[in-house]
């Protein structure tokens, strides 16, 4: 073929045909040694594998190719067995190794992990967690009137119970700490104070339990547990008595206040709504006295209003509701307002109700000579300044 190179600008350009016949070219040259590299590994291949020939066909010498491909397929293909088996061992040891379980226990609302140690097969053995402090489980009030107190202290250890100040028991504990303390006497209706106390170390609770026994039903009693961060009910009380929730006095002042005072379980909150108009709660002490004021504005004296009174538990829940149908009182003024003092009450207390703010104690303590603010007496009847 003629060569039909043409002069652009002073240089060659190749033509099209030539450039076809090269890339033709480089095809051949790569496809000859393409053939010529199998032909190679062909040869090589059938070297290593030793034949007869009967009759014009190739028979296989007994265990010779058998063998050899075995061996190359180990040679190749070692990395991906080696593999395989890695992962399979990996499942079967998940599958089938067991770790220890934990079995989580709540002491004093934090929960505790605790591992389970494996004794013999079907059987569990939990080791106990060594407390720095007595801490109390539980405590409650039984039908009879009796108390069941069961908590923890360092294992093989002499624990007291201590109730208002004095040792009434003293108890060993077992091998995980654990002890229970179920007199079989009654007590008495009343408020009491337990606490714990434990021996060698010498170490006293933290915590301490509020009880309050009812002169009418068990099922009336109160069983707290209170701590640094506050009280939590171990025992709530089931069966309410008119008598434990009443409203005894409403003042209503020219101040546009209105102060209630009544009688309800101890330790308790009450909340007061007035014609369904939330105006506020308060906590009863342990003498069962609560008293509450709230700024409702003004109302008309000889109307007739709806005090709804609600009782509620250590979580918050209503567990008893009076509804007061009532007559507005006229408003008393600064020389017609008048307080009995109630076994627990204080004049901080007492001046936050009638005066909105605590610090005015000092204006009650004033009009009724009182010499020593700290020092009221029950059934000690105080004037109030309004204005």
């Amino acid at each position: 073929m003629a060569n039909n190179n043409t002069a652009v600008m002073g240089k060659t350009k190749r033509s099209t045909d030539n450039m076809i016949e090269d890339a033709i070219a480089q095809q051949d040259n790569w496809l000859a040694r393409r053939r010529s590299f199998t032909r190679r590994f062909l040869r090589a291949r059938n070297s290593n594998n030793t034949t007869t020939v009967v009759e014009n066909k190739p028979v296989q010498q007994p265990g010779t190719h058998d063998e050899d491909n075995n061996k190359s397929v180990l040679r190749e293909y070692w990395f991906p067995i080696l593999c395989a088996l890695f992962v399979l061992f990996v499942a079967i040891w998940i599958l089938f190794a067991r770790t220890a379980p934990e079995r989580i226990i709540v002491l004093n609302n934090v929960a505790k992990s605790v591992p389970v140690q494996t004794v013999a097969k079907g059987t569990v053995k939990e080791i106990p967690v060594p407390v720095d402090v007595p801490t109390f489980d539980i405590v409650r009030i039984t039908p009879e009137g009796s108390i069941v107190v069961g908590g923890r202290w360092q294992p093989n250890k002499n624990i007291s119970v201590i109730i208002n100040n004095k040792v009434v028991a003293t108890e060993l504990t077992d091998e995980n700490g654990e002890f229970v303390y179920a007199p079989k006497n009654k007590l008495q209706p009343g408020n009491y104070t337990l606490s714990l106390a434990g021996n060698k170390p010498n170490k006293k609770s933290d915590n301490k339990v509020f009880l309050y026994v009812s002169d009418a039903d068990y099922r009336n009693s109160i069983s707290l547990l209170m701590t640094p961060n506050g009280s939590k009910i171990l025992q709530s009380p089931s069966v309410i008595q008119d008598s434990d929730l009443v409203v005894s006095k409403i003042d209503y002042l020219d101040t546009g206040r209105i102060v209630v005072t009544g009688n309800a379980l101890p330790r308790l909150r009450v909340s007061l709504s007035l014609n369904d108009k939330y105006i506020g709660f308060a906590r009863v002490s342990d003498y069962k006295n609560f008293g509450l004021g709230a700024d409702v504005g003004e109302l008309k004296p000889g109307a007739e209003y709806n005090l709804t009174v609600r009782l509620h538990d250590g979580e918050g829940k209503t567990i008893a509701t009076v509804n007061h149908n009532f007559i507005m009182p006229e408003m008393t003024g600064d020389n017609d307002t008048f307080y009995t003092v109630r076994r627990g009450d204080c004049l901080w207390i007492i001046a936050r109700n009638f005066l909105r703010r605590g610090v005015l104690f000092s204006m009650i303590a004033e009009r009724n000579n009182i010499e020593n603010p700290n020092l009221i007496f029950p059934k000690q009847l105080l004037q109030i300044p309004t204005k």
